[in-house]
């Protein structure tokens, strides 16, 4: 041994390392190194050859160090050596050397405060190990472990049974753990080692290869542990089981998610499904949303009773797809008594071990596939209440991968379908109150098809998405007189019950108004005074108006002339699409919405062709929301002409516009025209002359017997003889008569009076005033209307049937 202390490649003594002597048998040094010399104040030249013992303080403390038997267990003691200032304590200890050279020992001598630091070192190392409160774990360069905590006594790796690591020294991670587990823990343990970086509170999963069921969520940090000369000696780990205080943050996350997801949706089902979907697999395996039939129809729930039908709508799986020993979506579940109770109670059942059910309920397949599945150990029904009424129940299994459900889950579990029954509630009286405003709505609409000689039309009304957007937009057709239609579409300010009955007053109204046959600039300008009457009205009855600012188009064909004269209060134009192909908005002043006071409605009239196409719209579809645009896209891009239905062109027109359902309803009235042929129209002018009235009854006659309506000739020479000898009487020439043959038969008498006739009750002792209570016998309709130069009576009578 070199005197110097230094061996080859060894680095400068530490202090804490302590001096080392060499001795003989008789206690003589034979060497020593730098540190002894430094210690004990004497080169290390005239430390060689001494007697060990008179380095001490005290003598016989070589011989107390050695033992009065020699043997070759090592020996440590406290004792003082002679240092420059006096004596320094120190802690001896003396190590045996075997062989046949002269030196028989090796002393260490450390300094007291030095070695004192040590035994607490050694001390703290030994109580962290031993101790299971917080986990402390050393890994070598290749992560496997080498020092460790006791782990769990359940946890074991080897059958030694007082190795507190469980057999685990020297095991890899990937053999301790979990596999996935253990590769996310060895990739940030790599990164460690690597790059010095230290690693704090990293919260992960760690469960045992062992016990991979168990749940176990740890704290981790880690250092790297440095050697000599830059060097890595591994990793030093600490973690802390967090489990329990991970599952109570989990829950409150749970609870927190479900307080913000739940209620947006104002659809019964969607609420169901969103809270199948939170608890799966956050809190459980499998859930199942069963909800009553009541609930679902939006219906109030009332009291629950024993065998009340429950519709499973909503299943969701963790892994795989729902299970078939258990009832499937759509499936209508019948609760038996015990159940009933339990969920009219309001508090969650847990049954933590469904192995112990099984044996219990195997003969009753009912329940069986109520709760059982080879897919669960543990299970757990929570009833969804509101208002004290019973809405459904929620389903929630767990495999036997999982902790089972115990008191706290079924706290958190009460927790949200609390307030999942609050969501459903409310989204159960939104369908209520939409499906009323919804019936309403299209009760008060006409008929979606309808096919008169002037056109084929076809309506379509659309709800909107919320209740909301309800209520506000229609349209309507009606037959006039002379074969004539009138088309009208409308939008009310307003949603849900109030802008529904709003609609249906303004309908209702339209309707009236046309029965008069005035134009259509007429009709609206009546028509803006009853909406200004209206909505006084509902001023003065404290309710909020719907009626004032509406908007109305209203259009009247004839197809006899071809022509169509329309107005807009305040509405956008209809799509004209030629059937020669083409598409274009009709050039039409909007107009002043109703309710304006003294607005001024501008009347358009356009010339038609067989099969044009005209549609009309409103709401979702009007050019504010930009939908008018998309119709005549769809119009100018497809073909509109006879060989494709009307309703099948406005339903292919509204599959795009219903990808996104509107949040406003919409309304959308299509109407390809006909004309009436030449052939079936025929027309007559007589002047003021009485004596022309043998020579309208003749004309009349021959025109029908052309058609081959001989059956009526008869009366209707009646009706043309009566009209025209009363518009030659009372006001004058000259006379017009026109017949059309159309589904009915339509005479059809001109004059230039603005009187109209009315019909009365003629006493006996009167000469006259039986004429129109004639025609009104005589006739299935008729009525009068008038014209720019006078007045028209109309009549219709019905067609003889054909024969087969």
């Amino acid at each position: 041994m070199s005197t110097s202390g230094h061996g080859p490649g060894s680095g400068p003594d530490r202090p804490e390392d302590g001096a080392l002597l060499v001795l003989d048998d008789a206690g003589t040094v034979l060497a020593c190194t730098e540190a002894a010399a430094e210690l004990l104040a004497a080169p290390a030249a005239g430390i060689g050859g001494r007697d060990v013992g008179v380095l001490f303080t005290e003598e016989g403390d070589w011989t107390r160090l050695r033992g009065t038997t020699p043997d070759d267990r090592p020996r440590s003691m406290r004792a003082s050596v002679r240092g420059p200032a006096g004596p320094v304590p120190v802690q001896l200890d003396l190590l045996p050397i075997d062989g046949s050279l002269p030196a028989r020992f090796l002393l260490r001598i450390t300094a007291a405060e030095h070695a004192d630091r040590r035994e607490e070192n050694e001390a703290l190392v030994g109580a962290l190990f031993s101790q299971t409160g917080i986990g402390l774990a050393i890994h070598d360069t290749e992560l496997r472990l080498t020092r460790v905590t006791p782990l769990p006594g359940d946890v074991r790796f080897s059958s030694a049974r007082h190795d507190p690591s469980g057999g685990a020294l020297g095991m890899r991670l990937g053999e301790l753990l979990v596999a996935e587990d253990a590769e996310v823990v060895e990739d940030r343990l790599r990164r460690v080692a690597t790059t010095g970086e230290p690693l704090v509170d990293f919260v992960t999963s760690a469960r045992f290869a062992a016990a991979p069921e168990r749940e176990r969520t740890i704290s981790l940090s880690a250092v790297r542990l440095p050697g000599a000369e830059g060097a890595v000696r591994g990793v030093a780990v600490t973690f802390t089981d967090v489990t329990e205080h991970e599952r109570s943050r989990r829950r409150a996350a749970l609870v927190a998610t479900a307080a913000s997801a739940l209620g947006r949706s104002l659809e019964v089902s969607r609420n169901a499904q969103v809270l199948a979907d939170l608890l799966v697999p956050a809190f459980a395996d499998l859930a199942a949303v069963d909800i009553t039939e009541t609930v679902l129809v939006g219906e109030e729930p009332g009291a629950f009773a024993t065998g009340a039908p429950l519709c499973r709508v909503a299943a969701v799986a963790a892994e795989g797809g729902w299970p078939d020993e258990l009832y499937p979506p759509g499936s209508v579940i019948r609760v038996r008594g015990y159940e009933s109770d339990r969920l009219r109670l309001g508090s969650a059942v847990i049954v933590a071990d469904l192995a112990e059910l099984r044996p219990r309920i195997a003969d009753d397949p009912d329940r069986v596939r109520l709760v059982l599945t080879d897919r669960a150990a543990s299970y757990m029904v929570v009833p969804l209440q509101a208002r004290g009424h019973v809405l459904g129940a929620i389903s929630v299994w767990r495999s036997g991968d999982r902790v089972p459900f115990d008191a706290e889950d079924a706290a958190v579990a009460e927790d949200i379908c609390s307030r999942a029954g609050l969501a459903i509630d409310n989204a159960r009286r939104y369908t209520r109150e939409r499906r009323t405003a919804e019936t309403l709505q299209r009760s008060l609409l006409p008929r979606p098809l309808l096919k008169v000689t002037a056109a084929e039309t076809a309506g379509i009304y659309v709800p909107g998405r919320t209740l909301a957007g309800t209520g506000g937009s229609w349209f309507d057709v009606i037959t006039l007189s002379s074969s004539r239609v009138a088309f009208v579409a409308g939008h009310v300010r307003g949603h849900s019950l109030n802008a529904a009955a709003a609609m249906g007053s303004l309908r209702t109204a339209v309707r009236t108004l046309s029965d008069l046959d005035p134009p259509p600039d007429e009709l609206l300008t009546h028509l803006d005074d009853l909406v200004v009457r209206l909505a006084e009205d509902e001023q003065s009855g404290g309710t909020e108006g719907t009626v004032r600012g509406a908007s109305c188009l209203y259009a009247v064909y004839d197809p006899v002339s071809a022509r169509c004269t329309m107005a807009s209060a305040g509405h956008v134009p209809p799509v004209l699409a030629r059937a020669t192909g083409g598409a274009a908005p009709v050039e039409l002043p909007a107009g002043p919405a109703l309710g304006r006071e003294g607005a001024l409605f501008e009347p358009v009239e356009v010339e038609l062709r067989p099969g044009d196409l005209m549609a009309f719209t409103a709401g979702s579809l009007s050019a504010e929301a930009g939908g008018a645009g998309r119709v005549t896209t769809y119009l100018c891009e497809e073909a509109v002409d006879g060989a494709r239905a009307v309703p099948e062109i406005g339903r292919e027109m509204l599959v795009p516009f219903l990808a996104e359902p509107p949040d406003d309803d919409a309304a959308l009235l299509l109407a390809r025209v006909a004309v009436t042929p030449q052939e079936a129209v025929a027309t007559w002018e007589f002047p003021a002359d009485v004596k022309v009235v043998a020579d309208a009854r003749a004309q009349v006659a021959r025109r029908l017997a052309r058609w081959g309506l001989d059956e009526l000739v008869f009366t209707t020479e009646l009706i043309v003889s009566e009209l025209v000898t009363n518009a030659i009487r009372y006001a004058g020439g000259p006379v017009g008569v026109r017949l059309i043959r159309d589904q009915r038969l339509v005479c059809e008498v001109s004059d230039p009076s603005q009187t109209h006739p009315h019909l009365r009750r003629a006493r006996l002792t009167d000469e006259g005033g039986r004429g129109l209570f004639l025609i009104a016998q005589l006739t299935h309709r008729w009525g009068s209307r008038y014209t720019e130069s006078g007045k028209t009576l109309w009549t219709e009578q019905l067609l003889p049937p054909q024969p087969n």
